[in-house]
């Protein structure tokens, strides 16, 4: 099992998001990692946020995670293994044209964040659930691809609660 969190590793508070990266047999006794990834890019220069790893069919493994640009834009970011037969997955590669998710119209810069896992519809494209807000209305906005690097924004939202402010990790 691979646990991937938001990490500082310069102090005890809110700052310099990285991922750290830890690895378990029975999820009571974990050996961490290095860390995953750094914000060294300029979509993720101010953070690499809460995302998601998705377990493909043939066993790849992808991540999608919000990045901060260096204009302050909350976007999302593909990732992947450098090498998918290591088990410990210890060095990552980020998808050289991300984002390959921007806030749609409407939307906020800061107000477009925390990819969930990707799930596989009937239709047998992938969805992507990007929490954001409009107003102070939570929303759920619904993405779908079939390579994870171009998303088509679906039509309305999975979900939304009046009042409730930006939705932060959706799933």
């Amino acid at each position: 099992l691979h646990l991937f969190y938001q990490y500082n590793p310069d102090s005890a508070v809110w700052g310099n998001i990285t991922w750290g990266h830890a690895v378990s047999r029975d999820m009571i006794h974990w050996l961490y990692l290095p860390i995953a990834m750094i914000p060294d890019h300029w979509f993720d220069w101010f953070g690499v946020w809460t995302g998601s790893a998705t377990l493909l069919p043939d066993g790849r493994i992808i991540i999608l995670y919000t990045g901060e640009t260096d204009h302050y834009v909350q976007v999302q970011n593909l990732a992947y293994p450098a090498n998918q037969s290591d088990p410990l997955l210890l060095d990552w590669v980020k998808y050289e044209d991300n984002p390959v998710i921007v806030p749609p119209t409407g939307i906020k810069p800061k107000d477009f964040r925390d990819p969930t896992t990707a799930w596989l519809g009937p239709d047998g494209t992938w969805r992507v659930t990007v929490g954001s807000k409009v107003n102070k209305t939570g929303i759920s906005l619904v993405y779908q691809t079939t390579n994870f690097t171009s998303y088509e924004l679906l039509d309305g939202v999975l979900h939304a609660v009046v009042g409730t402010g930006m939705w932060e990790c959706p799933d």
